[in-house]
């Protein structure tokens, strides 16, 4: 009796989890550590590894504590990213040449909240957001070879809901972008109804965005504020008031946006921006994005949230999604990225 043929199944391209999992040893980071001979107790047994186990764990943090002699140390920063406040001829020198009024980012602060340090080394957390970068810049690149290509410098970073990691996400981003050789990066804190960018970074809130486009006499370009990290620069959300979605819907918000990416043809603008279920504003600033990156919680976010937030950002026709917070080590903290998606495929 012959069995009967399975039919052909379509071959499928490997994930982008897939594709990191074989460049990089991820599974190192959940590897049980091997006890030595001599430490183990005499009743101890040989425990088969669960299937979970075996998964790869791809783009996850560290779960390491810090040293209680180091909290939030330092000591794994190359010294010239530790200049003082007043070296200001050096910091005008090496990180922003022609500018002294550069603004110092809390290195210590990032550690503690478990978000990129630049200069640090480079651990599975910068890891994962090198590959986020990744998608990222390759759209962008489309979008130039469609001859939209100031779109392709503008970045919307939005969730569903608030405590999806928006902000997380937000800034780590930058800080990855800013690591590349031809690229400046401009963060704007546009989340109106609680900015916190600045907050992230250890940086004094001051006028900014809504300042800018509230006042037509004001040249947007004086408010961006300068950091030590190279390539990295912030804008603030400035004064708010009840009528911020208002300003943001205006065309004043399109001659604002052009003088930022006009003032320097390498600068790819980041927005930060209200999550899309909670402000009216977020819906209004992709229009003005070449694309938008959705933070979705892998603990918390229901798909409903999911599909209703894309539907509000529907005028930005290139939305990929990101993963925060996968667990996977049980009782560990994670942070993922599961994939880009276009808006036809976030179902």
């Amino acid at each position: 009796m012959t069995k009967p043929l399975k039919p052909n199944r379509p071959r499928r391209e490997p994930s982008l989890l897939e594709r990191a999992a074989n460049v990089y040893d991820f599974q190192s980071f959940v590897r049980a550590p091997v006890m030595p001979e001599g430490e183990r107790g005499e009743d101890a047994t040989p425990v088969a590894p669960r299937e979970a186990d075996r998964m790869p764990p791809a783009m996850v943090a560290p779960d390491s504590a810090p040293d209680p002699e180091f909290p939030a140390s330092l000591s794994g920063i190359p010294a010239e990213f530790l200049a003082q406040p007043g070296d200001e001829e050096f910091l005008a020198s090496e990180y922003n040449p022609g500018f002294s009024d550069v603004a110092m980012v809390d290195r210590a602060m990032l550690a503690e909240n478990g978000m990129i340090v630049p200069g640090a080394p480079v651990g599975p957390l910068a890891e994962e957001f090198r590959l986020v970068k990744r998608q990222l810049i390759i759209t962008s690149r489309r979008l130039v070879e469609t001859g939209d290509a100031d779109k392709a410098r503008t970045v919307l970073i939005c969730s569903a809901r608030p405590q999806d990691g928006k902000t997380f996400c937000a800034v780590n981003l930058a800080l990855s972008l800013a690591a590349e050789r031809d690229t400046e990066v401009l963060l704007v804190d546009a989340d109106v109804a609680k900015p916190d960018v600045l907050d992230r970074l250890g940086l004094a809130e001051g006028p900014g965005l809504l300042d800018a486009l509230d006042d037509g006499a004001i040249d947007v370009e004086d408010l961006v504020i300068r950091t030590d990290v190279p390539h990295l620069s912030v804008l603030p959300c400035g004064t708010r008031s009840a009528s911020d979605t208002e300003l943001l819907a205006s065309a004043r918000t399109r001659t604002v946006l052009q003088r930022l990416l006009s003032a320097n043809p390498r600068r790819l603008v980041i927005f930060d921006s209200p999550p899309a279920l909670a402000a009216s504003s977020a819906s209004v600033l992709a229009m003005l994005a070449g694309q938008v990156m959705m933070v979705v919680r892998a603990d918390r976010t229901p798909e409903s949230d999911v599909a209703g937030a894309i539907a509000l950002l529907d005028a930005c026709e290139h939305i990929q999604l990101v993963l925060n917070s996968v667990a996977f080590v049980p009782g560990s903290r994670r942070f993922g990225y599961y994939g880009g998606y276009g808006k036809d495929d976030a179902r």
